[in-house]
């Protein structure tokens, strides 16, 4: 704390560890209390962020309010200048590479599972020949909550067959 008033700190937020639980919920609110100009200055970077993705979502939000951040301890996480402003954008993009990436598997994967004749997400709570009588039914005039109970589904189930 000494390091950040050294530092110019006006407005101080503080993590709070008890034990195995970590209290994060100044961290989260320091970057919504920043105003044009401002910079969040923090003496090392995992105090900030627990994770790449976090940190980069941070600092989405910091430049989204024109403000700066500054890490104490990693002489590179500074984007009040321009080289901390280079590592950031670098890290955008490594980011946002990752994501194609993460995308284009998830894509093959489907891909390969359709292939192989496997539907896709939830299993259908009724089965065909169901299906068919409960579309039926409803056009019989029915009411959605008497056949939902007679197949012990929500009514919401039914209202998606009949659409």
């Amino acid at each position: 704390m000494a390091t950040l008033t050294a530092a110019g700190t006006v407005k101080l937020f503080r993590k709070v560890v008890n034990g195995a639980k970590t209290d994060r919920t100044q961290v989260r609110r320091a970057p919504d209390q920043l105003a044009a100009g401002d910079v969040l200055m923090v003496t090392r970077l995992d105090l900030l962020a627990c994770s790449t993705r976090a940190l980069l979502n941070t600092l989405a939000t910091i430049t989204e309010r024109n403000a700066g951040f500054c890490s104490l301890g990693d002489t590179w996480a500074d984007t009040t200048t321009a080289h901390g402003r280079l590592m950031q954008t670098v890290l955008d993009e490594l980011a946002e590479f990752e994501r194609e990436l993460i995308r284009a598997w998830t894509g093959e994967g489907r891909a390969r599972v359709k292939e192989r004749g496997k539907s896709l997400g939830r299993p259908f709570k009724l089965t065909p020949d169901q299906r068919q009588e409960v579309l039926a039914r409803r056009e019989g005039g029915e009411f959605l909550s008497e056949i939902a109970r007679s197949n012990n589904v929500s009514s919401s189930t039914i209202l998606r067959l009949s659409t």
